[in-house]
């Protein structure tokens, strides 16, 4: 009879200690599908969602969706409801991808904060220090009817924190409160959130750059284009464009493979379109400021760091449960923990007037008012949205995730995100 050799036993040794601590350490595996009831989670309760989403489709609340819920890592819940486009008939489906708009902001901040974490600058630090077009910076006291404008010097100039934080007094153009900054970003041409034009996003920032500010910086909460400022930061502390830094440092560790600015043409098929109401019917959303299919058309030159990526459910899900796993995905740590931390403290004091959630360096947290409000979810839960009806939120107490991804604009009342929350938890059972 003839044994084994002891390099063969030594073999299997190793494996199941490989398999033992990757076990132990289950943030260090990609998400997987896991059965709700193994998680915590009543499977027959989150059935109500489909019955909430399949109501609100018949009452042309929305066209559809894509909804996805994991907890401790594990996928317990995903699924695609309605038509994602009246013309062709075609329907929703788990690998949709969508215009994330906003949510493309907690990205780069991401990015902002893992060249922090490498020590090339301080959050502190004035952007004039990497973009001299924001030296001395003035605020705006009238605009005249033929465009001029009068303004009185800043007494600070805007930091770093300031742009994550959207405390920076930049405004945002034609989505802009205040229409008299519409006007001013108009007549020069600023880029506010995507464009198809041939214009790369450090031509619009040095443009943005010597333009008035809304108020002091620092000393107030307006949102802006802040995050559009620090993806071209990005692209000046690293040497690469900022598509490129995204991709080699973030999505290809994280397994993100349906996240860009601009879609590969293999994947044109998947992008959703931009739907609204038109005599009680769904129609795709017109060319407006923006041309709704800059993911697949145009020159494809603007990296928007505040508004310009495309993603899927499931992609954003693993970006957001690298946050839960405090830093760490797939084998790959993106962040310390210890800058996590940092990130979800509490960073504009009294300046967010939200009751019940405060802001950090990259999401809106809940707080313990929240908890006592009810539907957001534990304290410390974090989450944002999207201009084209997406939204998302995570809650490291509950390792809990909720991902919904709709694609409309100027629709009317739709209340189906804030239900998602509600049926999301009310499914715990543990």
């Amino acid at each position: 009879m003839t044994y084994p050799n002891r390099n063969y036993f030594l073999l299997l040794f190793f494996i199941g200690v490989f398999v033992l601590k990757s076990q132990e350490n289950p943030e260090a595996n990609a998400l997987v599908n896991g059965n709700p009831e193994s998680q915590g989670i009543s499977e027959k309760r989150l059935e109500r969602i489909d019955g909430m989403f399949q109501e609100a489709i018949e009452n042309k609340e929305i066209p559809g969706a894509v909804a996805l819920v994991a907890r401790n890592g594990k996928i317990v819940y995903y699924k695609a409801f309605g038509v994602a486009d009246h013309t062709t008939k075609s329907k929703f489906r788990p690998s949709s991808i969508f215009r994330i708009a906003s949510q493309t902001k907690a990205i780069t901040s991401t990015a902002v904060m893992m060249l922090w974490e490498e020590g090339k600058f301080k959050l502190d630090d004035p952007i004039s220090k990497w973009i001299p077009e924001f030296k001395n910076p003035k605020i705006l006291d009238s605009l005249h009817q033929d465009g001029s404008y009068t303004t009185h010097p800043a007494k600070n100039e805007i930091t770093i924190r300031h742009l994550l934080t959207h405390t920076s007094g930049l405004g945002y153009g034609q989505i802009d409160g205040d229409k008299r900054f519409t006007q001013i970003y108009e007549d020069v041409g600023i880029v506010d959130l995507f464009t198809t034009d041939d214009v790369t996003v450090g031509e619009n920032i040095k443009k943005l750059a010597v333009l008035p500010l809304h108020h002091e910086p620092g000393s107030k909460f307006y949102y802006g284009e802040g995050l559009d400022v620090l993806g071209y930061f990005v692209e000046i502390i690293s040497g690469m464009p900022f598509d490129q830094f995204l991709k080699s440092r973030l999505f290809n560790p994280l397994g993100m493979e349906d996240t860009f600015f601009y879609l590969p043409k293999s994947k044109h098929n998947r992008l959703v379109p931009v739907q609204t109401k038109e005599n009680g019917n769904w129609i795709k959303y017109p060319t407006t400021f923006y041309n709704p299919d800059y993911p697949k058309e145009g020159s494809q030159t603007y990296f928007s760091g505040g508004a310009g990526l495309v993603s899927t459910a499931l992609d954003y899900t693993k970006f957001l449960q690298m946050y839960l796993n405090k830093g760490v995905f797939n084998g790959h740590r993106i962040l310390s923990r210890k800058t996590i931390e940092l990130i979800m403290s509490h960073q504009v004091e009294n300046l967010w007037a939200n009751d019940g959630k405060y802001y950090g360096l990259a999401f809106s947290i809940v707080n313990e008012q929240g908890k006592s409000i009810g539907g957001m979810g534990s304290p410390d839960t974090f989450d944002w949205g999207g201009y084209f009806n997406t939204k998302y939120f995570a809650d490291p107490k509950e390792n809990l995730i909720g991902v919904l991804m709709k694609q409309t604009y100027d629709i009317g009342a739709d209340s189906t995100t804030e239900k998602f929350l509600q049926l999301v938890y009310q499914a715990i059972n543990d």
